[in-house]
């Protein structure tokens, strides 16, 4: 019978190699195998642990879970009829009162009027009418008599204007023309004066 081939022959001792070779690395390395190491392993079972919990992961996928999870947000929009019946009674509201509002605006900010400086008589008239008549404490801030508007720094806070209450007997007293339309609001528009103040005036419904 003729010899094996000599690669048949170099094979049981290639394989005898091998192993030799396999069996030193596991001693010279006990403890690094085939197995996930230990943080992997913990930290899959965190994720195992937050999801049977019903934890969320955080990241885009925490934002999605979120989303999808709860109810998705409201938002006014035109088809629904209370918040279109509100937008149409606030633009009714806001043409009512823009030109007194625009006019208080400019006699106290424009260089129109300087400190200490009487209305003139139409400024005086619309004025009065549109906004000191309406002031919770009308009476009180005429007193004796009303002798004149007049436009002059704040007694307190010496950087605003604010329009004052010149009474016939010399004294005067200043008012707010927020207030006075925070009233008239509230007198014409009962229903929707509240939410409109909150929206449109800084002091609130104060």
């Amino acid at each position: 019978m003729a010899a094996p081939p000599l690669l048949l022959r170099g094979v049981p001792l290639l394989r005898l190699r091998l192993n030799h070779h396999l069996a030193a690395r596991v001693l010279l390395h006990p403890f690094r195998s085939c197995s996930p190491p230990a943080s992997a392993v913990a930290a899959s079972f965190s994720t195992e642990s937050e999801r049977s919990e019903g934890h969320v992961p955080s990241g885009d996928s925490a934002a999605t879970v979120l989303l999808t999870a709860q109810e998705p947000p409201r938002f006014h929009r035109w088809d629904d009829p209370d918040y279109r019946k509100w937008k149409d009674k606030e633009e009714e509201i806001l043409k009512d009162i823009r030109p007194v509002l625009s006019l208080a605006k400019d006699i106290l900010h424009s260089k129109r009027y300087f400190d200490g400086q009487r209305l003139s008589a139409d400024d005086e008239i619309v004025v009065v009418e549109k906004l000191l008549s309406f002031h919770p404490h009308c009476d009180d801030k005429i007193g004796c008599g009303l002798d004149s508007i007049m436009v002059d720094r704040h007694p307190q806070f010496r950087r605003s204007r604010c329009l004052f209450v010149v009474r016939t007997d010399g004294g005067w007293i200043d008012f707010s023309y927020q207030k006075c339309l925070r009233a008239y609001v509230r007198a014409k528009y009962p229903s929707h004066a509240e939410r409109f103040i909150k929206e449109h005036f800084k002091r609130g419904s104060a």
